[in-house]
């Protein structure tokens, strides 16, 4: 399957904390920078991407404890690229909002 449909299909089925997520990164919410969601970027498709700031966030769920080596390879391929990546739990998400939101900003406003 290609990337781009993968990601479509990927958007179509999303968890509660990436509707969650994307409900305040969406239309430059966040201090007006734009993401996009479930974007191919090489041979991965990332959760969500500012391509202006090269950050990635990542959304984990219970699935991602068995995946750890699989996310870390992922996650250093990002970072050779240029990318940040942030990653959270979905239950951080869904538990706390302001913090990851909190986190974002430190980031992007480094």
């Amino acid at each position: 399957m290609n990337e781009i449909r993968r990601a479509r299909e990927l958007r179509e089925n999303s968890t509660d904390a990436e509707r969650l997520l994307w409900s305040g990164l969406r239309d430059r919410r966040l201090m007006g920078i734009k993401f996009r969601r479930q974007r191919p970027i090489g041979p991965y498709i990332v959760d969500f991407l500012c391509v202006e700031r090269k950050l990635v966030i990542e959304l984990d769920g219970g699935q991602h404890q068995e995946r750890t080596e699989y996310d870390g390879r992922r996650t250093r391929w990002l970072r050779s690229q240029g990318y940040s990546v942030l990653r959270f739990w979905n239950d951080e998400v869904l538990e706390d909002m302001d913090a990851v939101f909190e986190s974002i900003l430190l980031v992007v406003e480094e």
